[in-house]
């Protein structure tokens, strides 16, 4: 099973120890789905976030946690038979990693924990440097309560091996990932890197979902609102105004190759101005 795990780090041609650290942390990423998958998880959930951009899509940046949605409304949802299957199938591939629920009764986003430091062994690593010994941590998180609205689809991947994920389609994870540019509460590069991405693939962003996550969550909350593009525009535009350029940039810089990281001088309020007026 070991020997799956080399042939992958193969597939990577890494320039320093960041590059380095993501291939690790994305080998491990796609071990955790394919157990998921043997748990039967996507029967009830779907892939959706930056991570399955960069595992399903192929988008160029690295990622760091997995998200997920459940496909209807689930109060009672629970962790556990999911997380035993990931430490069953990653201890078959010879990972020893630490599992933890993290989940909180009264919030609707469900989350846990995978630390693992037994994959860093594993490697003749070029840029690791092991009097820093530290864990590949990999935070999962599932929305029990999601907005509704969302369009899902299926894809197949094949490392560790053959299977099948349930996705929120494109159109639906862009709407959402416009619902965290307007709401969240912080800055991440990483929002406006992915904004960008799907503009560039002309993704339409499905504006039922947007609407019903914007009144469920966020400053028009509970709210009448009617998303048409002319509103989702103005709305884009007068957040854009409000960006620290500089600080989205260092944000987004680490999860880059060097080659892409040159295009991160062009980020400001006329590059993506320009972007929104592309929006279909």
């Amino acid at each position: 099973m070991m020997e799956l795990l080399f042939q992958r780090m193969d597939t990577y041609t890494l320039a320093n120890k960041i590059e380095e650290e993501y291939a690790i942390r994305e080998i491990v990423q796609e071990i955790v789905l394919y157990a998921l998958f043997r748990g039967g998880f996507f029967k009830v959930a779907a892939f959706q976030g930056g991570t399955s951009l960069r595992i399903v899509h192929g988008m160029q940046r690295f990622s760091e946690d997995l998200d997920f949605i459940l496909q209807k409304p689930t109060p009672s949802f629970v962790w556990k038979p999911y997380l035993d299957s990931v430490i069953e199938v990653l201890e078959e591939y010879g990972l020893h990693c630490e599992v933890a629920d993290l989940s909180k009764e009264d919030n609707n986003v469900k989350k846990a924990m995978v630390k693992d430091s037994s994959i860093l062994e594993l490697f003749e690593l070029s840029f690791y440097d092991d009097s820093r010994p530290k864990k590949v941590k990999i935070k999962l998180e599932v929305d029990i309560n999601p907005p509704t609205g969302s369009c899902l689809s299926h894809s197949f991947l094949d490392f560790p091996l053959d299977y099948e994920i349930c996705c929120q389609d494109l159109p639906s994870n862009f709407a959402l990932k416009i619902h965290a540019l307007l709401c969240r509460g912080y800055l991440k590069g990483r929002d406006w890197f992915d904004f960008n991405w799907y503009i560039k693939q002309e993704v339409v962003p499905n504006l039922q979902l947007l609407q019903s996550a914007l009144m469920q969550n966020g400053p028009w909350e509970k709210q009448k609102i009617t998303v048409t593009n002319d509103w989702l525009k103005q709305a884009m535009q007068d957040k854009i105004s409000s960006i620290d350029w500089d600080y989205a940039r260092g944000d987004i810089e680490k999860f880059l190759s060097k080659t892409q990281q040159e295009s991160l001088a062009l980020w400001g309020e006329q590059f993506f101005l320009s972007k929104v007026n592309s929006l279909k």
